[in-house]
């Protein structure tokens, strides 16, 4: 015997956003053009993108379906969706094998027995922290301060190994070609 369906008629405007709703978050989520579509592919162990040389990386750019872009010799392109329309450059880091995360752990539990600085590359300060106690607790608290900060980093001028999507410091600075560029503007 069949049960009888409780269910009500749904007004046409309610039907189509529902509907609306859901083709967006298919296409969100499984369409090259979707979200996920510039995102560069990350190294598990460096957490930077794969094809990272010289600083740079090129990440595959997806028009959106039924684009038409023309060049400057006046050839047009009809995009469907699917295919790379362009390569953004994108900038990545140099790393060596330092995490940031064990950097900091070591500076908190072992850094007054010189633990960080031995990790990071600079045995003489390591030694020195070692046979002082940290510099009586004193210098411990400063090193941890410095490395939190990510200020002292590996002796080889790498960058520590931090999660691709997590927080990340970004340094500016002020050089006479920024400050030239700033004066221009009125």
């Amino acid at each position: 015997m069949a049960a009888a369906c409780p269910c009500r008629p749904i007004a046409p405007e309610t039907a189509a956003a529902r509907l609306m709703g859901v083709l967006w978050f298919v296409s969100v989520t499984t369409g090259p053009w979707g979200a996920a579509a510039g995102d560069p592919k990350i190294n598990d162990a460096t957490q930077e993108p794969v094809n990272c040389t010289n600083y740079t990386a090129y990440v595959q750019c997806f028009p959106a379906p039924n684009i038409i872009c023309k060049d400057f010799g006046g050839n047009e392109t009809h995009f469907t969706g699917s295919e790379v329309g362009f390569l953004k450059p994108i900038s990545c880091r140099n790393v060596n094998g330092y995490s940031y995360k064990v950097a900091v752990a070591l500076s908190l539990f072992l850094g007054w027995l010189g633990a960080d600085r031995f990790y990071l590359g600079y045995p003489a300060l390591g030694l020195l922290k070692f046979c002082t106690v940290g510099f009586c607790g004193i210098g411990s608290l400063i090193d941890f301060i410095l490395i939190s900060m990510q200020i002292v980093g590996p002796s080889d001028g790498s960058s520590y190994i931090i999660d691709y999507y997590g927080t990340r410091l970004t340094r500016l600075s002020i050089t006479n070609e920024t400050f030239r560029k700033t004066q221009s503007y009125p």
